[in-house]
């Protein structure tokens, strides 16, 4: 084998929870650490380590996204009740996936990873739906308050001068609950910018969609914002590149995209981008076949897999019991990172190996070898094969090794 290939600037090494912690030391150790001579800022977001550090952890990784330019992240655990037992938390600490797109800005863009032997469950989709998810606001940086009783519940808005708006809610006869959330105009014209320019570059058609309807202020103000933003600045470039920008709502979206072929960019708020994009990946034959990508507008790249952390098969792995996880998002995740970070660097040896890295991880699936994830949606074949999950890494590093060698 050749010397290592450098990477010249830290990339931003972002370790998480549960079976996906596991596959990514098995990632760096088999598939990159033999090849590349690569820095990296290490964060340790395990959820042990954000409760010991207050989430501190979490903020120091953004900063440190903020000064490299690019980072990579392993699925983490968003604690609910059962996880602060688990775990012997302080308190349910937010999303550090919110936290850090709460600091960063930009636009989620996630794409499926195909492969040959695998049909989309969807018989019309010919090829790669994208979603451009908004990364800021919503249901990740809301409020939320446990009503035990009767009372008045009122969203308030005290501006600095004049004075304050009071809006009522609603009445409570007897206990429920209450939710609040917010976004800015500097956001959504970000997500517009974003998810246009994307388009244009991949030269692909924008879908938005949203519920106006229904919302018609807060859902209202995305619509106006793409809207002015087509208007003003991307009609003539997208009338140019032969694309076309087009806004329904969600629901007649999603009914719409089910007879679709692909080939679009869809544009959804940062709820909607969550759910449809778990969809989207599914049919593509598996969450772990999904790319994703956070792109802010200063400039800041961060790869992730767009799954969790596989809590099933950790518990099993816990146990000694064999594993079939699939991998292939966490690899692409390094992967995107690694062309990303050659591309600011000049570093065309670094690019190169990225692009084979995930040559090597098709064509292991696209021979037969594959997690039972795939297995269950792959096209018969005999040479088709269940594997474990190191297995499955250790048969991509030997795929990897004749392509470099």
């Amino acid at each position: 084998m050749k010397s290592k290939i450098r990477v010249h600037t830290p990339i931003v090494e972002m370790d998480g929870d549960e079976m996906t912690r596991v596959m990514w030391h098995m990632v760096k150790e088999k598939l990159l650490l033999p090849y590349l001579d690569i820095p990296v800022a290490y964060y340790d977001l395990h959820v042990s380590h954000r409760d010991k550090t207050d989430d501190q952890v979490t903020v120091d990784a953004s900063k440190a996204i903020m000064k490299y330019g690019v980072g990579v992240k392993c699925a983490t655990i968003t604690p609910n009740e059962d996880r602060v037992r688990e775990y012997g938390l302080k308190k349910a600490w937010k999303s550090p996936n919110a936290t850090i797109r709460a600091l960063l800005d930009g636009t989620v863009f996630r794409k499926p990873i195909p492969v040959r032997n695998i049909r989309p469950a969807v018989s019309s989709w010919k090829k790669p739906i994208i979603i451009g998810r908004h990364a800021y606001g919503d249901v990740y940086n809301n409020i939320e308050i446990r009503v035990d009783g009767p009372g008045m519940a009122e969203l308030v808005f005290t501006p600095l001068m004049g004075e304050p708006i009071r809006q009522t809610i609603h009445f409570f006869k007897n206990p429920g609950i209450l939710q609040g959330i917010h976004n800015t105009d500097e956001s959504i014209v970000s997500f517009a910018r974003s998810c246009f320019a994307f388009a244009l570059d991949q030269k692909i058609d924008l879908w938005f969609s949203t519920k106006d309807t229904i919302s018609k202020i807060y859902d209202g103000r995305f619509r106006e914002v793409f809207a002015q933003e087509y208007e003003t600045s991307w009609r003539e470039a997208f009338q140019n590149a032969g694309i076309e920008y087009f806004f329904t709502l969600i629901d007649d979206a999603v009914a719409r995209i089910m007879k679709s072929e692909g080939g679009i960019l869809w544009a959804l708020k940062n709820y909607d981008g969550d759910v449809m994009s778990d969809m989207i990946a599914s049919a593509n034959g598996s969450l772990a076949m999904m790319t994703s990508v956070l792109v802010s507008p200063s400039g800041y790249f961060e790869y992730e897999a767009a799954h969790g952390t596989v809590q099933k098969h950790y518990y099993k792995h816990l146990k000694g019991e064999e594993t079939s996880s699939n991998s292939t998002a966490l690899i692409f995740a390094w992967s995107g990172g690694l062309r990303k970070r050659g591309e600011l660097d000049a570093t065309p040896d670094v690019v190169f190996f990225a692009d084979q890295l995930e040559a090597a991880t098709l064509e292991t699936i696209e021979s037969g070898i594959m997690t039972g994830d795939l297995l269950l949606v792959a096209d018969p074949n005999p040479d088709n094969r269940k594997v474990n999950t190191e297995s499955f890494i250790e048969a991509i590093a030997l795929n990897l090794d004749r392509k470099l060698i």
